[in-house]
């Protein structure tokens, strides 16, 4: 990665592989596909933006041939907030915005939303519609790491621990002004999803 010629240098992109597909027949999420391009490519097109690129994957082998650098959860189990622990423990920069391997819209724009609202007040930035966090994607700063570590033994979920954090909750209508279908915020969970969103299984 070149980061000084990227965007933002002081953040890394980190990619949550998640959870088994039980829904999808196990298939592995990043590896689903939008017009020809598995939805992991479709992420990393947003590389260059960002001084560092990792994966969070328990099954790295899956992923093997993008060449990512990938870490495994450091407290196994714990779902989704035990995969951005991992990416705030193993980042190299100051911050890490977070984003799940199953969401194959996510836009620059919204990202440059996301990057724009930090500052030395807060140590989190989400979008929040309809009352709903959406922590997976989202702007973490990496000090959150250790607090965060000693948390998931209590099991909590991402919500629980950004109550804990100086958080910035950016409103839907905000998202909206750059994306005015909220397709960034998509993810791909169930066969009637592949089908909505024209997304599919991957071959062999």
């Amino acid at each position: 990665m070149d980061a000084a010629g990227a965007e933002f240098p002081d953040v890394s992109l980190a990619i949550i592989a998640g959870g088994q597909g039980r829904r999808l027949s196990g298939a592995p999420k990043g590896l689903l596909a939008v017009q020809g391009r598995t939805v992991l490519e479709r992420l990393l097109s947003q590389a260059p933006l960002f001084g560092d690129v990792l994966m969070v994957a328990n099954v790295p082998e899956l992923y093997a041939r993008f060449g990512l650098r990938t870490v495994a959860d450091v407290v196994p189990g714990k779902g989704a907030p035990g995969g951005v622990h991992a990416a705030l423990v193993a980042a190299r920069t100051p911050w890490v915005v977070a984003v799940a391997c199953d969401m194959p819209f996510v836009s620059t724009e919204a990202l440059r939303m996301l990057l724009g609202a930090r500052d030395e007040a807060v140590d989190a930035v989400c979008f929040e519609v309809a009352g709903r966090l959406e922590p997976l994607l989202a702007a973490y700063r990496t000090t959150l790491a250790a607090g965060w570590g000693e948390s998931l033994r209590e099991d909590p979920s991402l919500r629980q621990l950004l109550a804990h954090a100086r958080a910035r909750l950016l409103p839907e209508e905000t998202l909206r002004t750059v994306d005015p279908r909220l397709r960034s915020l998509v993810n791909v969970n169930t066969p009637e999803d592949l089908a909505r969103h024209g997304v599919t299984l991957p071959r062999g």
